[in-house]
């Protein structure tokens, strides 16, 4: 039998972060996601499913830590997690290296949204740019939350976006 070949969708995000309350606040109140699961503790434990499952991703060095669930408007999930023994600061903002460094949500009020998290005590990384000055009005810029998580913010979708070549002048 010949396996059927199709995009997967994406699900949902995992973001370490150094308060969870804190992150659940900002991005209930900035980002408008939705709580679906609020703060709450997993301890290391052989007994529960949930406690069994961490120890199967995070080993063995680990007491207890917080996690919350939230979800975006088109469904995806974000999944926080606050360790207490982690490092507490954001990694040096490094795209060069390999691993995931930034993720994107979408947003056509990008110059609220951008001036919103500044306001919250994120950062905005660039100025809001054009990928079609004059011609079409998708615009993006780089943010940070926060806790200095970057990411992205598009105007329009990602398949709008890059569909006309945004590369190529």
């Amino acid at each position: 039998m010949k396996a059927i070949k199709y995009p997967k969708s994406f699900s949902h995000i995992g973001i370490t972060v150094p308060d969870i309350h804190k992150a659940v606040d900002f991005y209930e109140s900035v980002m408008g996601w939705y709580v679906i699961m609020p703060p709450s503790t997993v301890k290391k434990e052989r007994e529960t499913t949930i406690g069994q499952m961490c120890i199967d991703v995070f080993g063995e060095d680990w007491v207890q830590f917080e996690i919350a669930h939230m979800s975006t408007s088109d469904g995806i999930g974000i999944e926080l997690f606050s360790f207490p023994h982690g490092i507490k600061e954001a990694p040096e903002f490094n795209p060069f290296n390999t691993g995931l460094f930034h993720f994107c949500v979408q947003d056509p009020d990008i110059e609220n949204l951008t001036k919103k998290i500044v306001e919250a005590g994120g950062k905005q990384r660039m100025p809001i740019r054009s990928y079609y000055p004059n011609e079409k009005p998708y615009k993006m810029v780089y943010v940070e939350d926060p806790f200095g998580i970057v990411f992205e913010i598009y105007t329009h979708s990602y398949e709008l976006t890059y569909s006309s070549g945004a590369y190529q002048e």
